[in-house]
């Protein structure tokens, strides 16, 4: 049966943002109460045809309705600045789409899951220890610990592209709109110079991303830290671990798995950051996506 998909706009802050609702294919998860609903959204600059359909297809088709959104001023949502990396706007906008999908016609407000990749895997840590109505949380290859990750800039680029970054955010705090590419070659000047990172966006990206971002952008990376909140987390956790990630260090997410309050479940996979979109990994990591959520909303 293919999926059911649909427009849907909502507001955050004034803001359209721009998602899809996917409807449940199957009852199995459907009490008096109404459906389940997973809430999703993309990493670093990214936008929702990246990468993220084949997943919120799995969902759907086990018994959630799921919701995929833009953040503001990324893909098609409304909103300025434009290509602005920042977690603490990325956070609001989720909240805003939570508080959306409790409201809709036949969804079960006690039963949406927060599920993230990357930037967003640790965002979603982050908005459900300040909202523990929140039923469930699925974490892939997160980002948990933005002081780490300028760390792993440093030793896969050097003490130099440190400082040239640096440089070019604190140019941005005056020139509000100088910008610079997210991902690059290793060498070049961007957010993101890994030797996959090149290769990884251009597996997944769709066709909305644009390989630019707000150069100032670059100086709340290392306030982004979802591990230091871990603790307040009381719903049942699933971090799927990439071993091999030189992007998001996949330490951080073994410190959330130890600090979290309630039930947590763990899937370490040997890949990189990237792989797990994508053929084995993929299949692996979805599959026992789908058997946490039925887990906890069956």
């Amino acid at each position: 049966m293919p999926t059911l998909r649909s427009d849907l706009d909502v507001l955050s802050h004034g803001t359209r943002l721009a998602a899809w609702h996917y409807q449940a294919q199957s009852d199995a998860w459907t009490t008096s109460a109404g459906r389940p609903v997973v809430v999703m959204a993309h990493g670093f600059g990214a936008t929702k045809d990246a990468g993220l359909t084949p997943f919120a297809e799995r969902f759907a088709a086990a018994g959630a309705d799921v919701v995929v959104f833009d953040y503001r001023g990324f893909g098609t949502s409304d909103g300025t600045p434009r290509q602005s990396v920042d977690h603490r706007r990325h956070r609001e906008d989720y909240r805003a789409v939570v508080a959306h999908v409790r409201t809709l016609d036949g969804v079960d407000p006690d039963r949406v899951v927060l599920w993230g990749s990357s930037y967003s895997g640790g965002h979603v840590v982050a908005v459900a220890a300040g909202d523990p109505r929140v039923a469930a949380v699925v974490s892939q290859g997160a980002a948990m610990d933005g002081l780490a990750a300028v760390l792993e800039i440093r030793r896969y680029a050097g003490v130099g592209a440190l400082l040239r970054l640096t440089g070019h955010a604190l140019r941005g705090l005056v020139q509000r709109s100088h910008s610079l590419p997210i991902v690059g070659p290793p060498g070049s000047l961007a957010a993101i110079t890994s030797h996959d990172g090149e290769s990884g966006y251009a597996l997944i990206m769709g066709p909305t991303f644009r390989n630019e971002m707000l150069a100032r952008g670059i100086i709340p990376i290392g306030l982004n830290r979802p591990v230091a909140v871990a603790s307040r987390l009381r719903m049942p956790l699933m971090l799927v671990v990439a071993a091999q990630d030189t992007i998001a260090p996949p330490s951080a997410v073994e410190r959330v798995a130890e600090r979290a309050g309630g039930r947590v479940e763990v899937l370490r996979l040997d890949v990189g950051h990237f792989e797990i979109y994508e053929g084995e990994p993929f299949e692996r990591s979805v599959t026992a996506q789908v058997a946490f959520l039925g887990s906890v909303l069956g």
